[in-house]
């Protein structure tokens, strides 16, 4: 593969099982040195994607490549050229840090000669300096994640999946572990990393949203949020939340409405035109209206408004 060709390109890629389609006809491309994120919600289809570009599972219909090569004819190729960090910590509890990078760079043959200088580095890398005896059983999650990381890169890999990598990692740990990300995609390498986490996605280059399968939205965080909604978005403050919820759902001018923290978020045609009427109907039907202003959308708004329409159109 030349430098300038993209490391991952899927076109049209199915996979199946028996009646259930898991991917539906996906298409993408993702470049060198680019973060790339995969978003969806449980049961979407990211985790069978990503086993898909890993070589891992063979797909029903459709091409992917990865680093040049095709996942389908050329499995033990792509691996070569990957490296891959699963949801769940695969390492063994039971050895030390030290003993868990060793035994990855066996795995992933690299050289005796160069492995030592490899682990000194993921050290250095993972911040994980100064732990390198500790128990893997007794690091904290995020530690954990920092080696599984660490292992996952030993081979110094041109390509990165990480399906997941922060699941059960709080804020702070989380915001480390993409500033790794970010120093490793600085060096050239891709990453594709899935995440149900919308404000994980902010820190990716690009994104794709992946619902029931198939790709609803695709272009960089600031492109969802301006293309996506297919009006304005209210914030509209009320009480008692849930009958304002149920009031507002088809009322004129109301496209969609949703729960955000103790508010809801409305997406409107008009904010100017509906806000003096809405506040009107909600106070003549007895609801205490605090606040309706007009704010800008987060991915979340994007993808629970995009996934929302998917499903009622599933269901009508």
């Amino acid at each position: 593969m030349r430098e300038a060709d993209p490391s991952v390109v899927v076109e049209d890629l199915v996979k199946r099982f028996g009646t259930f389609t898991a991917v539906d006809r996906i298409s993408l491309t993702v470049q060198r040195g680019e973060v790339f994120g995969f978003l969806g919600p449980n049961g979407a289809g990211k985790s069978t994607t990503i086993r898909i570009l890993c070589g891992l599972l063979r797909p029903t219909s459709g091409r992917a490549l990865v680093a040049g090569h095709d996942v389908a004819r050329e499995p033990e190729r792509v691996r070569e050229h990957i490296g891959y960090m699963s949801q769940r910590f695969s390492l063994y509890n039971d050895l030390r840090v030290l003993e868990n990078l060793r035994l990855f760079a066996g795995l992933y043959r690299v050289p005796p000669r160069v492995a030592r200088e490899r682990m000194e580095w993921v050290l250095e890398m993972a911040g994980l300096r100064g732990r390198e005896h500790a128990l893997t059983a007794t690091l904290a999650a995020g530690w954990k994640q920092r080696l599984a990381l660490g292992c996952a890169v030993l081979h110094r890999p041109p390509i990165l999946f990480l399906d997941e990598p922060t699941s059960g990692v709080d804020p702070a740990q989380r915001r480390q572990f993409w500033e790794l990300i970010h120093s490793m995609a600085a060096e050239g390498v891709t990453v594709f990393v899935t995440t149900h986490y919308m404000d994980e996605a902010e820190y990716c280059n690009r994104l794709a949203l992946i619902d029931r399968g198939q790709i609803v939205a695709l272009g960089t965080p600031s492109e969802l949020k301006r293309r996506a909604l297919p009006g304005e978005l209210l914030l509209l403050e009320a009480e008692p939340l849930g009958e304002v919820l149920a009031a507002v759902r088809g009322f004129p001018g109301v496209l969609d409405a949703a729960v955000f923290g103790n508010a809801l978020h409305l997406v409107v045609s008009s904010a100017a035109d509906l806000v003096p009427g809405l506040r009107a109907h909600l106070t003549a039907a007895g609801f205490a209206v605090h606040r309706i202003v007009p704010i800008r959308p987060s991915l979340e708004d994007v993808f629970v408004t995009l996934t929302g329409v998917r499903r009622q159109m599933a269901g009508s």
